[in-house]
């Protein structure tokens, strides 16, 4: 399926910049009055708790000019997105001390690198740059603004005793000229200066935040290492989560086997073990015993059908997903709809289709067994991934317990890195919603 790009990545680059130039202006002109409170009150803070840092009081004033300094940079960091800038991912601020008690998370942003390099940012950084931009942004659009409309206000202004223009002052010619001369001479000067800035203002704005932009992302972001720790966290508590699945599922394969059909068997073998000894001395017996050991034979036939289905069908490797799906409503003990919003000609992973197929028949199981309804249905589409969406209209009240149906679910999909989301009320609906992402091979 091929996408069609917007309006707003085929304009000239020209017209884009000039769209932002409002955004960019509604983040550059209030920057002092930021700037000069963020500097003016974490330095008041700062300094009071480091003047009384011999004393327990002196720490805890420290930490609060901490926090003013976070709560300025976060504030930036929202500023910088309201002006159109990608969002910059902010630090995870328990990660020093999460198990901590409340002391040691009281005094964690002390050894917390991120809350030094905000206070930094706020107490001297972001003063320093911020003047100077505020200062370039204000000089520059007035003289843009101003050359513009000086053919209207210069009418009014007092030009005292000078006989010079703008124009003639600039080249040399010192020449006296009128009153009138001298306002057009000056409005023709102004306006075409007025034009030069009032065209490069788009790149100035754009290059004075990227500035700020630049300044955030290497100040207040994540550390890329606290990332890439983040990532491993997940991958390894992940892959915990799908051996876990996988020996609930084995476990329960082996219940289920050991409660079903290998007692049907014994049973079987105990039966024809009966009939052979009464074939001769009782053949009406021995006629029943085998009637018996056939219908033995048969359930026990049944139930390995039944557990089969734990396992990919033929018809989902030779099919696809949505036909497994169908086949799997047939057989449902529930009347299940398959509605399909996959788009037309989408191939999916075989190993993500497998995993779908499984989430989504234990969901209509429980539904058969613990919810009493009556209908079922399934959806699959993409939304970052494939999205599978069970939903069933019994009493609801669903619950996750460990070992059971909804956890088992749960761990399978978060082996996979997805996630599954449960809503549930007394009285139903139940939907579960697994999202899975694309499986990399």
């Amino acid at each position: 399926m091929t996408d069609t790009p917007s309006p707003a990545k085929t304009a000239p680059l020209y017209a884009r910049l000039w769209r932002g130039v409002p955004r960019e202006l509604g983040f550059l002109l209030p920057l002092l009055p930021i700037v000069v409170a963020g500097l003016s009150i974490t330095a008041s803070v700062f300094f009071t708790g480091v003047g009384m840092i011999f004393i327990v009081v002196g720490i805890f004033i420290v930490l609060a000019a901490l926090y003013i300094g976070r709560g300025f940079g976060m504030f930036e960091l929202i500023r910088l997105r309201g002006a159109g800038f990608p969002a910059i991912t902010a630090p995870k601020w328990d990660r020093v001390a999460p198990r901590a008690g409340w002391f040691g998370k009281a005094i964690a942003p002390t050894i917390d690198g991120h809350y030094w390099l905000y206070l930094l940012h706020t107490m001297i950084v972001n003063p320093i740059v911020g003047i100077a931009t505020w200062t370039i942004t204000i000089v520059w659009t007035s003289i843009g603004l101003g050359g513009l409309t000086y053919w209207y206000w210069g009418r009014f202004t007092s030009n005292g005793d000078r006989t010079w223009s703008f124009w003639g002052g600039t080249f040399g010619d010192l020449t006296p000229l009128s009153q009138q001369d001298r306002f057009v001479s000056d409005g023709v000067f102004l306006f075409a200066l007025g034009v030069v800035f009032t065209l490069t203002l788009p790149f100035i704005t754009r290059g004075l935040t990227w500035v700020h932009y630049g300044i955030a992302r290497g100040m207040l972001s994540a550390f890329l290492s606290e990332a890439l720790q983040q990532q491993v966290t997940g991958l390894a508590s992940s892959r915990s989560a799908a051996v876990a699945a996988e020996g609930t599922a084995l476990r329960r394969l082996e219940r289920d086997i050991h409660d079903g059909p290998q007692q049907r068997l014994v049973r079987l073998q105990m039966d024809l073990a009966a009939a052979d000894r009464q074939l001769d001395s009782d053949p009406a017996a021995a006629r029943t015993l085998l009637e018996e050991a056939l219908q033995q034979s048969k359930d026990a036939l049944d139930e390995l059908r039944a557990l089969s289905r734990g396992f990919a069908p033929p018809i989902l490797l030779d099919r696809g997903l949505v036909a497994a799906l169908e086949s799997l409503a047939v057989r449902a003990a529930v009347p299940t709809t398959i509605i399909d919003e996959l788009p037309e000609g989408t191939e999916l992973p075989a190993e993500l289709e497998r995993n779908a197929y499984f989430i989504a028949a234990e969901a209509l199981t429980n539904a058969a067994k613990h919810a009493e309804a009556s209908a079922a249905t399934v959806t699959v589409s993409l939304h970052d991934g494939l999205q599978l969406v069970v939903a069933d209209d019994g009493r609801g009240g669903a619950i996750s317990v460990a070992g059971h149906g909804i956890a088992g679910l749960a761990e399978r999909v978060h082996g996979l890195g997805g996630t599954l989301e449960l809503s549930s009320p007394d009285g139903g609906p139940t939907v579960v919603t697994a999202h899975l992402p694309f499986l990399e091979a």
